[in-house]
């Protein structure tokens, strides 16, 4: 568990999921994971937001989270986006990435429910109990309306294989009080790009990364200068990335990741509705962002 947590860190891709004519591109998901792990990614999240996960169904969200497994071969750390509003069905999603050999989950805090504290901290201990494997919790209330306290984190850092959280709240006082709360092994993941360059100062280990869809290697390299601690050489990567970092989300996403990773030849730019493709304004910022760090 100790050498697994050491694999969590870095430049951590939400990975997109390549679409084609509606179905999954495996294919293209293949090629997808093998460039992202040449590039320097440090570890990869299928499945999760950026994987359209709220739209795979469970046949097709078993099966991505297969691909990036086997493709990634022990390179470098899988964390498979395992969460759902449902215990039940989040532990089935967990147990299924075990079975295939995953090394970590990613299980987000169940959203339109809005459960209480104690609401949360049985769902993710249920999780914790039915499959031992590492699970980092993610903590996202923009989308899931639900906001998982430090105190809650810290009962729930008590459980061995609840090892870290990626943190979405963009609030920058957060890890330092979760370390004090949960101990120095608790692993401290960014989950939103802008803000991840104070989060590493206050002690962060990674970012799981929207923005390394389309920047792995700057990704990556900003990570590394971030954990020697050269936050010189990292604020002036962060100055190359924040445009791309923006405009990542001037439409919702996935579709501006999907857009620049077609403008790199990575796949179609097809998304799954309710989202939708982007506009063409959409298209010239993303354009214009990747034009300004040096992609295009």
């Amino acid at each position: 568990m100790r050498d697994l947590r050491e694999r969590i860190k870095g430049s951590i891709p939400a990975l997109i999921t390549p679409m084609t004519n509606g179905a999954v591109d495996h294919g293209a998901l293949r090629r997808f994971v093998s460039w992202q792990i040449a590039q320097g990614s440090h570890a990869l999240v299928p499945a999760g937001t950026t994987g359209e996960s709220a739209t795979l169904s469970f046949d097709e969200h078993k099966q991505v989270v297969e691909i990036c497994v086997e493709e990634a071969n022990g390179r470098v750390a899988v964390i498979a986006g395992a969460g759902s509003n449902s215990t039940a069905e989040a532990i089935e999603l967990t147990r299924h990435a075990k079975a295939v050999g995953a090394d970590a989950v990613l299980s987000v805090a169940p959203y339109y429910n809005k459960p209480s504290q104690e609401g949360l901290y049985r769902h993710f201990a249920a999780i914790a109990e039915a499959v031992d494997i590492p699970i980092l919790l993610y903590n996202i209330p923009g989308r899931s309306i639900v906001d998982i306290s430090v105190e809650t984190m810290a009962r729930l850092a008590r459980i061995a294989n609840i090892i870290g959280v990626k943190d979405a709240t963009s609030n920058l006082a957060r890890p330092s009080r979760e370390r004090l709360a949960c101990g120095s092994s608790w692993r401290l993941i960014s989950g939103e790009d802008a803000t991840t360059l104070g989060y590493m100062a206050h002690g962060g280990h990674g970012c799981i990364s929207v923005t390394a869809n389309v920047a792995p290697q700057l990704c990556a390299q900003f990570q590394e200068a971030c954990l020697r601690g050269d936050f010189t050489a990292a604020r002036a990567l962060q100055d190359r990335l924040i445009a791309l970092h923006d405009a990542m989300f001037c439409e919702p996403s996935p579709a501006p990741a999907k857009f620049g990773a077609s403008l790199l030849g990575l796949c179609s730019d097809e998304v799954r509705l309710p989202i939708i493709p982007l506009s063409e304004a959409g298209q010239a910022k993303v354009r214009q962002a990747m034009e300004g760090a040096g992609l295009l």
